[in-house]
């Protein structure tokens, strides 16, 4: 994928994810770049190897350390977030954003992942950080970065399911 074929609102991160990681020290080559905007221009989290189909399709000699060394770079300055669960990559906006003093950007996060359609929700919620980091103090326990991911059901599937599960409990007329 060429960078003319992204979004404009992956091109605009893009742009951002530049300027972040100049700020850093770090560069953003042409083949982290496009790394990047293929997997914040997918709906859903992207592998590695799926990763690397779309890049040899412009760059046909393409290996897996390629793209391991890529998405390395990328974990490291926290442009995209790692889905241990799916073995698979999501793009992290608040990663292209300037953090303060240049330290690189880090944030306690958790994922909701939907097992029907495999789907992934991103928060960030506080509330579920402090527990965790209280917890861990209990037991005199520091962390230095956590992944919260949830399996269950989005909305979507959800109301999918309860539509099917009414049109089964529906008594019928004899």
């Amino acid at each position: 994928m060429m960078p003319a074929d992204f979004s404009q609102g992956t091109s605009e991160l893009l742009d951002r994810a530049r300027v972040v990681c100049e700020q850093r020290g770090a560069k953003l080559t042409e083949l982290r770049r496009n790394v990047l905007g293929m997997i914040l221009d997918s709906t859903s989290p992207v592998g590695a190897y799926e990763l690397l189909d779309r890049l040899r399709q412009t760059r046909h000699r393409a290996a897996p350390p390629t793209v391991y060394r890529a998405l390395g770079f990328l974990l490291e300055q926290g442009l995209i977030h790692r889905i241990e669960r799916l073995s698979a990559f999501v793009g992290c906006v608040a990663g292209c954003t300037t953090p303060a003093h240049g330290a690189l950007h880090t944030h306690a996060v958790q994922f909701l992942i939907c097992r029907r359609c495999g789907g992934v929700v991103e928060i960030e919620n506080q509330a579920v950080t402090a527990l965790l980091d209280r917890a861990a103090q209990d037991v005199g326990f520091s962390i230095s970065s956590a992944i919260v991911e949830a399996e269950g059901l989005c909305s979507a599937c959800c109301d999918g399911a309860d539509a099917a599960n009414k049109e089964r409990t529906l008594p019928t007329e004899e």
